[in-house]
């Protein structure tokens, strides 16, 4: 009498397996947990299976075989979407991991970027030679979920959104197939894909286009209390609204010290010759008396790590976000409060809330020529709150999306990026003018007609 042996082989998907040059996870194996495990960790999904991709060939397989068999499809790179879309519940995960390479061609300025890659390996690669290109401001971002949904960063008011510089994307299509798409090769797609999310496929290979940005830059601070800071905040939208293209303007409320209240902290960063960037320094210190201040001078690669353990994984994380055309007066007043006069029981657990700078190249490029919406934006706003205990779930959804609430009135649309999941459809036409949403969903009804990717600020396809 002999005893069966149960191999691989007799596990489902063990066909998939064979046919794959990465590796395939599923409920119980060594790396399932850290797989299936993203930034927010509210997010706690059970995939049916993860397929580790290492390459191209590894997502066409994946995506087929998912599709054939009704599974629903979440795309992991990062995994930084609050929302956690990467993890599907019962469903098929491509964890794009494995995919992190950067080639890069000095004499080009071109990289090319694997799928997988995170914001801290692009920069990584092209900082040697003195270039970059538009990223994001935590390094474990990653670079496929940022790019697709607009990509905003340091460099974007100089040399635009990170979508903006992309010259072609390799994409792996509904139907498994993989297909090209430049300004030259299938336009329309590329179009959707400069702002329209993960809806049209999974795009496993980027070329961006890199500039000569230099190594070094320069990071202004000043904080006041809150209470004092209506003029302050005026000033410096004042000041931001001319301030030359090399310097992002940024400003944030949270708790100050114990005991000591909340904190407006007003500044700029500045990508470039530092001694450039220190002529701003005389206008945002004549706006008033600050309790601190902080003139820093990180190298690139460690302004893009500064936020990185506060951006770290292991948080329960919620938040709200705004476009904003302009800052009235009111809005100030708003931003200071933190939505706190629209909570009962005050300021307990409430949010950080943070502007950042838009205009210069952002603006330059035609409304028409991208996906991405919002153009005229001036400023972008978010609420996020972290904690850790599960208790605290309720108070602090409320307390940020309170935060979001106050500045509503003065807002004109959002970051698709930004968007959580109770945001539903009605954020999907908050992130995408009508006319731009119209010819997305025509653009889905072509290449992802039956709505394969649809774990994503869904863009629902147009009949045919």
């Amino acid at each position: 009498m002999t005893t069966a042996t149960h191999t691989r082989t007799d596990r489902p998907g063990s066909r998939l397996a064979a046919r794959l040059d990465g590796r395939l996870l599923s409920p119980g194996d060594a790396g399932y947990d850290p797989a299936r495990t993203v930034w927010n960790a509210m997010v706690d999904r059970r995939p049916r299976m993860i397929v580790q991709a290492a390459s191209t060939a590894d997502v066409q397989a994946a995506v087929r075989f998912a599709r054939d068999r009704g599974l629903e499809i979440g795309v992991r790179c990062g995994g930084h979407n609050v929302a956690g879309f990467a993890v599907p519940d019962d469903g098929l995960m491509i964890d794009l991991s494995p995919m992190g390479g950067v080639r890069v061609d000095p004499v080009r300025r071109l990289a090319r970027v694997q799928g997988g890659a995170l914001l801290g390996a692009l920069d990584r690669a092209t900082q040697p030679y003195g270039l970059a290109t538009t990223a994001g401001n935590v390094s474990h971002t990653g670079v496929g979920g940022l790019t697709l949904g607009g990509g905003m960063g340091w460099l974007a008011r100089r040399y635009g959104l990170a979508c903006d510089n992309v010259e072609s994307y390799t994409v792996v299509t509904a139907d498994g197939e993989v297909v090209t798409a430049s300004r030259t090769a299938h336009p329309e797609l590329f179009w959707g894909l400069r702002g329209g999310g993960g809806n049209f496929g999974v795009v496993t290979e980027f070329e961006f286009r890199l500039h000569r940005t230099g190594t070094r830059t320069l990071v202004a601070e000043f904080d006041f209390r809150a209470e004092d800071a209506v003029p302050v905040l005026e000033g410096w939208r004042d000041l931001s609204a001319a301030a030359p293209r090399e310097a992002t303007f940024t400003a944030d409320v949270g708790d100050g010290p114990a005991g000591g209240g909340p904190l407006a902290t007003v500044g700029f960063v500045w990508v470039g010759d530092p001694e450039r960037g220190r002529r701003l320094l005389p206008a945002l210190r004549a706006l008033g008396r600050p309790v601190a201040t902080r003139i820093t001078t990180p190298s690139y690669l460690e302004l893009q790590r500064r936020d990185d353990s506060t951006g770290g994984h292991a948080y329960r994380r919620y938040s709200a976000g705004h476009y904003l055309r302009g800052f009235p007066t009111a809005a100030v007043e708003a931003f200071l409060l933190r939505g706190a006069a629209d909570l009962r029981g005050g300021g307990s657990g409430l949010p950080g809330v943070g502007l950042q700078a838009h205009g210069g190249a952002i603006a330059d490029v035609p409304d028409g020529d991208a996906a991405f919406g919002h153009r005229g934006t001036m400023f972008e706003f978010g609420a996020g709150s972290r904690w850790t205990d599960p208790a605290e779930d309720g108070a602090r959804m409320t307390a940020a999306r309170a935060a979001g609430s106050a500045i509503a009135p003065y807002a004109n649309g959002v970051y698709v990026n930004s968007l959580t999941a109770h945001d539903g459809q009605g954020g999907v036409r908050r992130a995408y003018p009508a006319a731009k949403l119209a010819r997305l969903a025509a653009l889905k009804g072509v290449w992802d007609p039956h709505n394969v990717f649809r774990l994503n600020q869904n863009i629902r396809p147009a009949a045919a």
